[in-house]
């Protein structure tokens, strides 16, 4: 069952550290992502400072519009934790302390072996008449309150207030606000979103190929869009109503047939995962020789479930010892080519497939900068190779970004490049 479409639903994130850009905000994507999957649309986003004007002010503002209001942070013990003091007084409503709230608090304290401050039952109190959504994973607890109609706007609306801790947030939200939600607003509307993952192609391309193939699936209803993430670009089909289900699979066939290899992986899909598959359903190996992007590959890989079964291992070999000591590559190689050439990076590939006795190798040498560069060899300069047992091909590219950047696009190029040879390898078979 999924929530109706045409529900209104506006988020409001409460903390001066999210405006002061010391903590990333993480509550738009989850929430906004869950609702979207529910058959919802999030109509605004806002964010305040911990004060009683910025958060009664937002809270009025989105009741007078929304069907759903959702705030998040702002219920936990500390001076600066009054979301839920601000609400209550801008809705008349009286805090009186949850016993089964309190409770939990002590005894949260009490399996911890861990003394209570006083100041941590102040999350006991909750507004008169709330419905409360007890923590498993903290202190505070959710409150969901009915707002009244004629209070602020003709039509009855719903508030949802949420711990502001992710860790907190998000299993209250799945477990307890998103089944209330389907309850409170059911229908029986379709609502597809489905996300294909390209690498190797520009977002102009993808849309350039794509968009006249789709343009009849479009009349009928399909939305497509288009986000240029860093080294891939996501192709987004929206549905809705009687048959989306057929058209998002129309579209997503279309497009595969059109992009080919180009798509990766689907929805959350990460590209280092499709290669661990690859490798895991060909039962085959791979070893790394890591020079400019410090491991990185090798920390993308293993945050894979089940990369011990793929993965030998690796070595980071920045300096030019340690690619001849630790790789094999040649001094001779070294001093005519360059430690940053095409040269260097085959023989590193080469020297890691030879040690790990491995069905693929990749090597990554280049500058990353901001210094280093020349006039042949520029800042951003990358040189990828991948070794096999018939050969080793080796790729160029200029990726003239920050170091940060420029090691992630260098390890999806890579990425990129192994996926595309298992593909290859395994064609037809």
């Amino acid at each position: 069952m999924r929530l109706s479409a045409r529900v209104e639903i506006e988020i409001i994130n409460t903390g001066s550290e999210l405006l002061l850009g010391r903590v990333l905000n993480t509550h738009q994507q989850f929430l906004c992502r869950r609702f979207t999957d529910a058959g919802a649309t999030v109509r605004r986003l806002t964010c305040v400072p911990d004060n009683g004007a910025a958060i009664e002010g937002a809270v009025r503002d989105a009741l007078a519009c929304a069907d759903i209001v959702v705030t998040t942070g702002g219920l936990g013990p500390t001076s600066d934790d009054r979301t839920r003091d601000y609400i209550a007084g801008l809705l008349g409503a009286k805090l009186v302390v949850n016993e089964t709230v309190l409770s939990r608090i002590e005894n949260w304290f009490g399996g911890r072996k861990r003394p209570m401050p006083a100041s941590t039952t102040i999350q006991a109190q909750v507004p008169e008449g709330a419905i409360v959504l007890l923590n498993e994973h903290g202190t505070a607890p959710g409150l969901i309150m009915e707002v009244s109609a004629g209070r602020f706007r003709d039509a009855q609306s719903w508030l949802v207030m949420l711990p502001g801790p992710p860790r907190e947030l998000r299993p209250m939200f799945d477990s307890q606000v998103l089944p209330w939600l389907r309850n409170q607003f059911p229908t029986s509307a379709g609502f597809v979103c489905r996300t294909l993952k390209t690498s190797g192609i520009g977002e102009s391309r993808v849309e350039e190929i794509i968009a006249p193939k789709l343009h009849e699936l479009v009349q009928r209803g399909l939305e497509i869009g288009y986000c240029a993430r860093t080294g891939e670009v996501d192709v987004r089909f929206v549905a809705r109503g009687n048959g989306c289900e057929t058209i998002a699979i129309e579209a997503e066939t279309i497009t595969r047939r059109l992009l080919g290899d180009c798509v990766f992986g689907a929805d959350d899909e990460q590209l280092e995962e499709t290669v661990v598959r690859l490798l895991t359903e060909r039962k085959e190996w791979l070893a790394l020789a890591e020079s400019c992007t410090g491991g990185f590959i090798a920390n993308r890989i293993t945050n894979v479930p089940g990369a011990s079964a793929v993965l030998w291992g690796g070595g980071v070999t920045y300096a030019n010892d340690a690619k001849v000591r630790l790789l094999g590559v040649r001094e001779e190689t070294l001093r005519e080519h360059g430690a940053v050439s095409e040269a260097v990076a085959r023989e590193m590939a080469e020297g890691a497939r030879r040690i790990a006795k491995s069905d693929y190798a990749i090597a990554v040498t280049g500058i990353a900068g901001p210094s280093g560069g020349t006039k042949d060899k520029p800042v951003g300069t990358v040189f990828i190779a991948l070794a096999t047992a018939n050969d080793v091909q080796v790729k160029r590219a200029l990726n003239n970004f920050d170091r940060e950047t420029f090691k992630y696009i260098s390890s999806q190029q890579a990425l990129d490049m192994l996926r595309r040879a298992l593909l290859a390898a395994h064609a037809g078979k």
